[in-house]
C-alpha cells in the first residue's frame, strides 16, 4: 500500500469508499438480509423464540421460526409472528387445502377457500411466508416480504396459529422445539 500512496495517493481512499458503498448496498437491498422485515416493522421488540423443521415422511417441508416480544415464552394474549421458509416447492392448492384441513381437524373456525387463495400463492424452495397476529381476530400474511392479505374474523389468530403452535398439532416435538422448549 505504501507504493500506492507514492504513485496515486487517492487510490486507497477510492477503494475504501467503493467497498463502503458496496457493503451499504448489500445490507440495504439484500432480500431477507439486515433490512427491516415485516416482523420488526409490525411487532415491537420481536425476538426469535424458537425454530424447528417440519418434516413429512422424513422429508423437510419448511423451516419455522417463532418471534415473540423480547423472545419470551409464547403468550396467546400477546401478538407474535411465525415465519415459514419452504424447503420444497408446493402448489397453491396444496397450501390452501392443507391449511383448511388442519383448521377443520382441530375444530377451529376457518375462512373460505377463496379467501385463503388470495393469501397463499404457490411456493418454491427458499420462499418465505410470515404470519403476524394483530390481536385475537386478525392475522396478516407476507410472502417474501410483500403483504398478501389479512385474515379478519373472530378467533382468526388462534385458528391459524394453532396449526403450528396449538395443543393438537401434527407433531408435538416440532411444536415444542418451535416454542423454544
Amino acid at each position: 500500500m505504501a507504493f500506492l500512496h507514492k504513485t496515486r495517493p487517492s487510490l486507497p481512499r477510492l477503494i475504501s469508499d467503493t467497498c463502503r458503498a458496496a457493503l451499504f448496498s448489500v445490507i440495504v437491498l439484500a432480500p431477507g438480509g439486515l433490512a427491516a422485515s415485516p416482523i420488526t416493522q409490525t411487532l415491537t421488540d420481536a425476538q426469535l423464540r424458537g425454530s424447528a423443521t417440519f418434516r413429512f415422511l422424513g422429508m423437510p417441508i419448511y423451516e419455522a421460526k417463532l418471534y415473540t416480544p423480547q423472545g419470551s415464552a409464547l403468550n396467546w394474549t400477546k401478538d407474535f409472528a411465525l415465519q415459514l421458509t419452504y424447503r420444497k416447492s408446493l402448489k397453491q392448492k396444496a397450501l390452501v387445502e392443507s391449511t383448511l384441513d388442519e383448521m377443520a381437524r382441530q375444530g377451529n373456525p376457518a375462512p373460505t377457500q377463496a379467501r385463503l387463495q388470495k393469501c397463499f400463492q404457490a411456493v418454491s424452495k427458499g420462499d418465505s411466508y410470515i404470519a403476524i397476529s394483530e390481536g385475537p381476530n386478525k392475522v396478516g400474511f407476507w410472502r417474501n416480504g410483500q403483504k398478501t392479505c389479512t385474515l379478519s374474523y373472530p378467533g382468526a389468530k388462534s385458528a391459524f396459529m394453532s396449526i403450528f403452535l396449538g395443543d393438537n398439532t401434527r407433531s408435538g416435538s416440532f411444536t415444542r422445539q418451535l416454542k423454544g422448549g
